[in-house]
């Protein structure tokens, strides 16, 4: 069993404590109602900063976008910025911290207290007990959200067990069958899906793509093949699974809620890397934190 393997089975223990003890202080931070809200991120963080923009501007709570830390984004006099670091030492994520106007509210979510990240912000959502000795992030997103949709007035309350059980039970699924693997998702599920085919392309080295639902019909869905496994995350198409079946793939769109997805397509990448003979806890070429000198 690796660091990894470990780290995604204790996800509903640790939505569990987040429920239990984070839920007032994340509602306070996350919700900011009618404020114009910027979410940054690198990684992983970047994904589910994506995730978490449309999840507040769906819940009717303001504008909220979106943006990579490491790239340069048109300034939109946002009331607040949410900086997403779950090492609190990201180098592009404090750059971009330091390049805000005077005045504007920052929030930092982290699994490190007293980090440069942390220690640059108005306020943090601290998220230590969801912290991870991996360099491939799989409890601290999904906890994140978790806490994001309760805040947001979603009930949430059942997750952790139904996450138990799905977690104990088979993926069912060969991984020697496969050389293609690809995630669809749509709204806040296409965050999602971008991070389970990064999971993918970390831990095992593998082909892994990642796109909008209904536009994986234009143009991506010509590389699909026999050896190609294509993973609805959330809401699913009949007529794309048609479409994608025809051409000999395999799609799994159980439907289930989509953390339960994510936690299952990570299970997913430890058995790929496992099959390789590739160790998930260390993926090639890859640190915890990107620290530039």
């Amino acid at each position: 069993m690796s660091l990894t393997s470990d780290e995604i089975t204790s996800q509903p223990g640790i939505w569990r404590e987040a429920l239990a003890s984070h839920r007032g202080r994340a509602a306070d931070l996350l919700r900011m109602p009618g404020a114009r809200v910027l979410v940054l991120g690198c990684g992983t963080s970047a994904f589910v900063a994506e995730s978490f923009a449309a999840l507040r501007e769906s819940a009717g709570l303001g504008v909220t976008d979106a943006a990579y830390a490491s790239e340069p984004w048109p300034w939109r006099d946002y009331d607040a910025v949410i900086a997403l670091s779950r090492s609190g030492t990201t180098t592009e994520v404090i750059a971009a911290l330091d390049a805000l106007p005077k005045g504007v509210r920052t929030i930092a979510v982290t699994g490190v207290p007293d980090s440069p990240v942390a220690d640059r912000v108005d306020d943090v959502l601290l998220l230590d007990f969801a912290d991870e000795k991996s360099v491939v992030q799989t409890r601290f997103p999904t906890t994140f959200l978790l806490l994001a949709r309760a805040a947001f007035g979603e009930d949430v309350d059942d997750l952790p067990d139904r996450a138990e059980r799905a977690l104990g039970e088979p993926l069912g699924i060969d991984t020697a069958a496969y050389s293609h693997f690809v995630y669809l998702g749509t709204g806040w599920t296409y965050g999602l899906a971008q991070e389970a085919a990064l999971k993918i392309r970390e831990a095992a080295q593998a082909w892994a793509e990642s796109y909008p639902l209904l536009d994986y019909r234009h143009g991506p869905l010509a590389v699909a093949d026999e050896r190609s496994l294509v993973w609805m995350i959330g809401r699913t198409e009949q007529t794309l699974i048609d479409d994608v079946e025809r051409v000999g793939a395999t799609v799994i769109a159980r439907g289930d809620d989509p953390l339960i997805e994510l936690a299952n397509a990570q299970r997913l990448a430890v058995d790929i890397a496992a099959h390789r003979g590739l160790n998930p806890d260390e993926p090639r070429n890859l640190t915890r934190s990107i620290v530039l000198s």
